[in-house]
């Protein structure tokens, strides 16, 4: 399966200030390409046709490439529970010039996100194969920029999988959905638990930003242990 990018997605891009002619479409269609055919062997998404894969994914995960549009060359991105790649795969296609970090707990969907970018030749982007919560306690604790994520889980859990990974003046940004403002107002308690302030919100054509800032250093105890966070949100 292969395509090329089209015409209303080049325009769509242009929007966000990305140029998609040239080498970041052909990588974007050849990842296209590739989740589709693997698709077939193992589940990695429910979006089996290619035109709405653009823009349910491609152009979804593009949405966010605003938010990373300050950061200078060699910033660290981690993206928390990437799946299939999204939005990290799109934004790390349209970025060379970032570090970025795949973190995703199921050794299946590890190999797919490393069997990816070496295919792509992403020599930016790294996977790490561990839950949210070893990695927060461990090596990637204050070690990123910006977390990324999308459709991961609801504000008050997904806050305690990605705070404690930024450095202090970081940001996690969120690809949320229509009940983002809701979200927001559940996640009260854990923004003052975990020393977050939420900066904003913006609203896309395939759904809602919402942006957070570290404000200070994660209390040590946070990552709480691997599940408990979902179990027991706070």
């Amino acid at each position: 399966m292969t395509s090329t990018v089209p015409e209303r997605v080049l325009e769509e891009a242009r929007a966000f200030g990305l140029d998609l002619s040239g080498t970041p479409g052909e990588q974007l269609a050849s990842y296209l390409a590739h989740l589709l055919e693997t698709n077939r062997a193992f589940n990695l998404t429910s979006i089996t046709d290619l035109d709405e894969a653009w823009t349910k994914h491609v152009l979804d995960s593009l949405t966010l490439a605003p938010e990373l549009a300050t950061l200078p060359a060699g910033a660290r991105v981690v993206d928390v529970g990437s799946g299939g790649g999204l939005p990290a795969i799109p934004l790390a296609i349209v970025r060379p010039d970032l570090a970025f970090t795949l973190l995703e707990a199921t050794a299946k969907k590890a190999r797919f996100l490393a069997d990816t970018a070496a295919r792509l030749g992403l020599g930016n982007v790294i996977v790490a194969s561990e839950r949210a919560e070893s990695f927060g306690q461990g090596p990637g604790r204050a070690t990123f920029d910006v977390a990324t994520s999308r459709a991961l889980s609801r504000l008050p859990v997904l806050l305690e999988l990605t705070l404690p990974l930024l450095k202090v003046g970081g940001t996690s940004v969120a690809i949320k959905g229509e009940q983002a403002e809701l979200e927001v107002d559940e996640a009260r308690r854990a923004l003052t638990l975990l020393h977050g302030e939420v900066t904003g919100t913006r609203r896309t054509a395939t759904g809602v930003i919402v942006r957070i800032r570290k404000r200070a250093d994660t209390p040590a105890r946070y990552p709480r242990r691997p599940g408990e966070p979902k179990r027991a949100p706070l």
